[in-house]
């Protein structure tokens, strides 16, 4: 087999940093990008074989062979959900095409120059690829405006073929109140297959929703129809599409990867000649292949001997199996990250991989013809930013050794810890030494319960819920078999946390089953866990008054808390429709606590101010966080959630807590990574605040009067991809705006409260949202006619602190408009935000201080009258790197700044800002002495 070139062409953004890690002929070769990649693909330049590459912002450089930036190109700035090279113009050198986020195809040459972009409108373009018909080339791409685009080698549009005229799809049986009109589709995946006589076909996939899996369209190349439609055999979404002519016919087959936990997830071969699928489930291998843990399984065919195997990347595992794809014969290697994406070089053979998803900042260059590379995959070592994670980690353990807090500072509020094990002897040591010597944080029993209880429904009113079940669950337990099983439980621990019910189920179990466990409990900590039980249908207020509310009375005086760990737009849509309505009044504060489960969702950003802003107004005594594996997964198709190092937990969790949560529901990950966090909180280097001490929320504040129904729909559609119209966007300008399926990745608009109020600019991951002017809460409204004077949480100002008593300001919405507090008079979103948005930079003047830079999320708290605690995180959720935060002080003047765990001071000649580095992956603790006190 030919040899890579050692020239690297790498498409990415621009970096401090370009390092090789490891001299060219190794069986494993590092090139350290400083910069997070998410995409790699090969390219042809002459006789050289090039390797080009996508980040997480989608910027354009390239690399000479001694790993120097030859050129930079940015783009839009937003994602590149694809990436393809072919040679469009006939010059031997490969095109680079990039289908971005903002609605365009970026054609970039072997320069690095833009040769042109092709844009239709604002729908991100999600697929692209190079089709030739009679010798002619054409650029075939699709986005989730459900249309095919033909382009000529200049971007000149050619044709346009909307997906309603020919698709087969339809959305499945549960989907009655969000399933489309009509027959309609995006494309997941656009791609060419050879045939053996040279022509070419193009095949798409065709998805109505990230979970679905959809059907491979064939055509013949500008054609209106498909020739052939094939449902395709898997049960999940298809996260990857690669071709190959295994048999040596000259036609190529198809091979598809799909997305999801080890349970569902497959690769399937596809025989374009007669239509034969035969899908190979990889679940046989689960003592080999962790079972949880949402990826795609992307498989290639490499060279062994005078044959050949499957090399399946699944996370961090590789499979490696024959001809015959029998799991049972497959060869299993593991390494300790997952990578963001993979290729094969059809020159050399080579396996390019792109970075760690933990965010790696590298592209490694596998050798399967290298005996040694199996042994240096499962060994391997990501320099670059894995490597300064860990050191920073390193480091921060160190220094929190040593670590005091200040006599000016109280005793750490308890945080609750849920669904944390302790898998190792190191995490179970830290546990132990916590539960020993300090009061917080406190580690919470319980488990997640497989078996629920069967019991009869027939009295049940709703047949909505009568008739629900949770597929995942067992329903073959008695009462008394619910009680042996839950109540042990609690021996040894100060409280137990469990899921008491689902949205697939929101009844696991009796209500009287569930007030025995609480009984049983004897006042020790109970919190039933319920995730995803948002529901718009008549049926739902039904189930409040059946489960939920008797729950909370029942519970409000007996330890008990209800984790509602909703998803979307809940906690600043759902929560306000009626059904809610006493939780959002304060009836029962001691027991709701809202959190949220936030995968694939794209209002990470809005759900934080939405959450703490119920907790400002007193309807809750306090709020709640989740880390899970598919926190990560914006995109369920191509689901790369699977990071090993949960660096990304960590700073989230950082944020929240600093924020005010006590509430953390986190799946166990890496244990020994995570149990920084028990440390900080119990030794208080991480300061949990308490409602009234925090400084950092700006005066004004939005108030959620009765939800839009277009609002209400947009956020529940987080799945489909099918629900962009041109027109209904003109007709639809809303306050939170392009949060369905259709916009991930997407550009926020001028007018959204993401943009103008949380300070970001696509629909992506926003877990740390910079919030510049001070974080703006999302509240119950507190004046006029939508406000509830009689309700027990009180007023917004009685709950905040002091310096707030005087200066808030309130603005009302419902999703899509603006309001009077009156209700008389209503004012468009488009408009009225740049009033709102002016008053927000106006508030900021008046707290003691802001903070600002790209990628840094902060929050201040006053803890003495002198003394106010500033946490700084690295915002990369998954795209950490060195940030500089510049803090500009408004109405406080500094006497003393004190980085807490190392005992740096800061000073700055400009007595009203100073700027601080935060490392890569990690944060600050600064403690600020002012002049006067903070009144």
């Amino acid at each position: 087999m030919n040899k890579i070139s050692p020239f690297l062409a790498v498409v990415l953004t621009a970096s401090t940093h370009f390092a090789i890690a490891a001299p060219e002929g190794k069986a494993l070769l590092s090139v350290d990008t400083g910069s997070t990649i998410t995409k790699v693909r090969t390219a042809r330049a002459g006789e050289k074989s090039l390797v080009v590459a996508s980040t997480y912002e989608g910027g354009i450089l390239s690399m000479n062979d001694c790993g120097e930036i030859a050129w930079e190109k940015e783009l839009s700035g937003l994602v590149n959900h694809d990436v393809f090279c072919a040679d469009i113009n006939g010059d031997g050198i490969d095109e680079i095409l990039a289908a971005n986020g903002d609605g365009s195809i970026y054609c970039l040459n072997s320069k690095g120059e833009i040769q042109w972009t092709f844009k239709e409108n604002d729908a991100p373009m999600y697929s692209v690829c190079v089709i030739s018909k009679a010798g002619v080339p054409y650029v075939v791409c699709g986005g989730f405006d459900k249309n095919l685009y033909y382009l000529d080698a200049s971007g000149k549009k050619v044709k346009a073929i909307a997906s309603i005229t020919y698709s087969q799809e339809k959305p499945w049986q549960w989907a009655d109140l969000v399933s489309p009109k009509e027959r309609e589709h995006t494309a997941n995946f656009i791609r060419p297959i050879k045939q053996k006589d040279g022509t070419e076909i193009l095949a798409v996939i065709g998805q109505i929703a990230q979970t679905s899996t959809g059907s491979l369209y064939l055509f013949q190349p500008l054609e209106e129809k498909p020739f052939k439609i094939s449902k395709i055999e898997s049960r999940r979404p298809i996260g990857s599409f690669t071709t190959t002519d295994t048999d040596g016919d000259g036609t190529e087959e198809v091979l598809l990867g799909t997305a999801d936990s080890l349970s569902g997830v497959s690769f399937v071969s596809i025989d374009i000649s007669n239509g034969e699928q035969k899908q190979t489930m990889l679940s046989s291998l689960r003592k080999q292949i962790e079972g949880f843990g949402y990826r795609v399984a992307q498989p290639e065919v490499i060279a062994k001997g005078n044959s050949w195997e499957y090399f399946v990347l699944y996370g961090s595992r590789i499979v490696l199996a024959g001809p015959d794809a029998d799991m049972k014969k497959a060869e299993v290697l593991t390494s300790r990250y997952s990578f963001n994406d993979m290729c094969k070089d059809p020159v050399s053979g080579k396996i390019i991989l792109a970075s760690a998803q933990s965010g790696g900042s590298c592209v490694h260059i596998i050798d399967p013809a290298n005996p040694e590379w199996k042994n240096s995959y499962e060994n391997l070592a990501p320099p670059g930013k894995i490597q300064s994670i860990l050191d920073n980690t390193a480091r921060v353990r160190e220094e929190l050794a040593g670590f005091k807090k200040p006599s000016h500072e109280r005793d750490p509020l308890p945080v609750w810890l849920m669904s944390d094990g302790f898998p190792t002897e190191h995490s179970e040591k830290v546990a132990s030494d916590i539960i020993a010597n300090y009061k917080s944080p406190v580690f919470l029993g319980g488990r997640h319960q497989g078996r629920v209880e069967s019991f009869d429904r027939s009295s049940m009113e709703s047949e909505r819920y009568r008739e629900r079940r949770d597929k995942r669950k067992r329903y073959d337990l008695t009462q008394q078999e619910v009680l042996d099983t839950i109540i042990p439980e609690y021996q040894g621990v100060p409280g137990i946390a469990y899921w008491g019910g689902h949205g697939n189920d929101p009844n696991y179990y009796q209500v009287s089953t569930t007030k025995k466990i609480i009984d049983a409990a004897n006042g020790k900590k109970t919190v039933l866990i319920f995730p995803e039980i948002q529901d718009q249908t008549d049926s739902f207020p039904w189930l409040m008054n059946y489960l939920i509310y008797p729950l909370a009375e029942y519970g409000e005086s007996r330890n008990t808390n209800l984790y509602i760990r909703s998803k979307n737009t809940f906690w600043h849509g759902d929560v306000y429709l009626p059904g809610w309505s006493r939780l959002i009044a304060g009836e029962f504060p001691h027991v709701f606590v809202p959190a949220m489960e936030e995968s694939h969702s794209k209002t990470m950003d809005v759900s934080v101010g939405a959450r703490m802003g119920i907790w400002a107004s007193g309807a809750v005594d306090s709020w709640g966080a989740r880390c899970a594996r598919d926190n990560a997964s914006w995109d369920k198709t191509r689901e790369h959630s699977h990071q090993m190092l949960p660096n990304h937990f960590l700073r989230h969790m950082i944020y929240n807590v600093s924020s005010g949560a006590q509430y953390l529901d986190n799946f166990p990950v890496d244990q020994d990574y995570m149990s920084l966090l028990w440390e900080l909180i119990a030794k208080g280097a991480l300061y949990v605040p308490k409602r009234e001490e925090l400084v950092s929320i700006n005066p004004v504040h939005l108030s959620m009067k009765s939800p839009d129904e277009h609002f209400l729909n947009e956020g529940g559609n987080a799945h489909w991809t099918v629900f962009f119209d041109a027109k209904s966007e003109e007709e639809n300008k809303m306050v939170f705006s392009r949060m369905n399926g259709s916009w991930k990745g997407a550009r926020i608009t001028e007018w959204d409260f993401s943009r103008y109020a949380s300070g970001v600019g696509e629909r992506r991951l926003n877990y740390l949202p910079p919030y510049p002017h001070g974080t703006v809460l999302i509240t119950p409204p507190q004046e006029g006619v939508f406000s509830d004077p009689k309700a027990p949480r009180g007023k917004l100002t009685d709950h905040l602190h002091p310096l707030y008593k005087s200066i808030t300001k309130e603005y009302i919405t419902d999703g899509r408009n603006y309001y009077s507090a009156d209700g008389t008079e209503t004012f468009a979103a488009e408009e009225y935000y740049r009033v709102i948005a002016a008053d927000i930079e106006k508030g900021a003047e008046k707290l003691p201080l802001t903070v600002s830079g790209e990628n840094v999320a902060w929050v201040v708290a006053q803890t003495a009258p002198k003394h106010l605690r500033l946490t700084l995180v690295d915002g990369g959720y998954i795209n950490p790197g060195d940030r500089k935060a510049k803090v500009q002080f408004g109405s406080v003047v500094p006497k003393l700044m004190t980085e807490l765990m190392s005992g740096e001071s800061f000073r700055a000649d400009d007595p009203k800002s100073v700027e601080i580095e935060i490392p890569c992956g990690s944060f600050r603790f600064i403690d600020i002495e002012l002049e006067t006190e903070l009144k």
